[in-house]
């Protein structure tokens, strides 16, 4: 069954797109679906969630196509810093945390997270909330969840999807987002959203598209529960010695600032690493010897369960240092 339904959504994008072969695939899809909703009924998703929700959907041949496309990451780090954290971005940034400062404080003594950690991530996820993505979740999930390559996790998403609309967060129409299924100004996935979304304006919505608030609020919530400890920052570039090992690379190996400091292991200007002993780490986000170095503390680990790139969350910790007030 497994092959067989992978076969058929591999052929998904050519005969959909060539118009051949269609007629098979929608009732393959069709009778998948009909299967589907009932399992929806049966897990408490209402009749008209379903019918309103699922009702007329079709596989996306891009969804799929892009689901296939092995990334490929030619930018060095320093290339990629530029791209994300730029002069535009920072400027932005900074407007941000001033026009949204009594908010922003208000969030962050409730969850005890740094606005400018806020600010940092929406601006690498969306810009600011500018690009979200315009695909429709509920038929992006669909079609990944019809497919055999990560069908569980993706039907596990779907369910959950439909449980967001059902109660009244938003209409499946307007619930818009990546294509792998990641929505609103915060890129949550459903199960994100299910554990950690807020309604922090208390209107009976938990929008993280539209509602600022919102947004803010479950940023700092999801990092709340991740870990976040607010008296802490999450790193800082450093310059290393000459011969500084690479086995002591990479955030298995934790010591002492002090620790590091005896290392040879100094702030980028030459001068002292902070006498505050944090236990800490030395990562190069790019691969080996090569590449800027940076110390880094215990949050950075929490902004790496937000997204596991390296790249990622040494851009939001840059971000953050260059708005900050």
């Amino acid at each position: 069954m497994f092959i067989s339904r992978y076969l058929i959504t591999l052929t998904i994008i050519s005969f959909f797109i060539q118009g051949f072969g269609a007629k098979a695939i929608a009732e393959e899809f069709n009778a998948w679906l009909d299967a589907l909703k009932i399992e929806a009924r049966s897990k408490g998703i209402s009749q008209s969630t379903i019918e309103s929700s699922l009702s007329g959907i079709k596989p996306i041949p891009r969804v799929i196509e892009l689901d296939r496309k092995q990334p490929e990451f030619t930018l060095t780090f320093k290339e990629y810093l530029r791209r994300v954290v730029s002069d535009r971005r920072i400027r932005i940034g900074k407007a941000k945390l001033v026009e949204h400062e009594k908010l922003l404080t208000e969030i962050s003594i409730k969850y005890g997270v740094q606005p400018r950690y806020i600010i940092a991530l929406w601006g690498i996820e969306t810009d600011f909330g500018r690009i979200t993505g315009g695909f429709p979740v509920i038929s992006s999930l669909a079609t990944l969840a019809y497919d055999g390559r990560r069908s569980k996790f993706f039907r596990k998403e779907l369910f959950l999807a439909l449980k967001i609309v059902d109660k009244g967060h938003i209409t499946a129409k307007d619930m818009l987002g990546s294509w792998a299924g990641a929505m609103g100004q915060n890129q949550f996935m459903p199960s994100s959203f299910h554990a950690y979304a807020v309604d922090y304006n208390r209107d009976g919505s938990k929008d993280i598209w539209k509602t600022l608030p919102d947004i803010f609020a479950s940023i700092a919530n999801y990092l709340s529960k991740s870990g976040w400890q607010g008296d802490q920052t999450w790193g800082r570039a450093v310059r290393l010695p000459d011969k500084f090992s690479s086995k002591l690379l990479g955030r298995k190996i934790k010591k002492g600032l002090n620790q590091w400091h005896e290392l040879g292991v100094r702030k980028l200007s030459g001068k002292d690493l902070p006498k505050r002993n944090l236990i800490s780490s030395i990562i190069r986000p790019e691969k080996g010897m090569v590449g800027p170095a940076f110390v880094v503390y215990h949050n950075y680990g929490v902004i790496l369960k937000w997204n596991r790139s390296n790249y990622f969350a040494t851009a939001v910790g840059t971000l953050s240092d260059k708005i900050k007030h």
